[in-house]
């Protein structure tokens, strides 16, 4: 039997399932390596022969839940919101709140 029409039949087994790390279907079950992201291996499967494949996944391609916050905080010096000089307020008024809200009893 050839490779052809007659043995398409016989093809109802997958080879490759879905991968933990990387989340395609492309971890090959007999050989328990993803062919996508090399999972096991610690390190990321990336080759430079390829460009466009590491353009398709690198930062910015995705959610970028952390990273897309740090210019705006990094433009405030990473204060938080809570230590905050709000409008017409001085600075050491905001600081006095600043120690009464943490336990220590003030006077004003």
């Amino acid at each position: 039997m050839g490779k052809g029409t007659g043995s398409f039949g016989k093809r109802r087994n997958k080879t490759h399932t879905l991968c933990v790390r990387c989340g395609r279907r492309s971890f090959h079950l007999q050989k328990s390596r993803c062919g996508s992201c090399g999972y096991p291996s610690a390190r990321i499967r990336k080759y430079n022969w390829s460009v466009k494949a590491i353009r398709r996944k690198t930062i910015g391609t995705g959610r970028m839940r952390y990273l897309r916050h740090l210019p705006r905080r990094f433009k405030s010096g990473f204060r938080e919101a809570e230590n905050e000089v709000k409008p017409g307020q001085t600075y050491f008024r905001c600081f006095l709140q600043v120690i009464c809200c943490n336990g220590i009893s003030c006077l004003f």
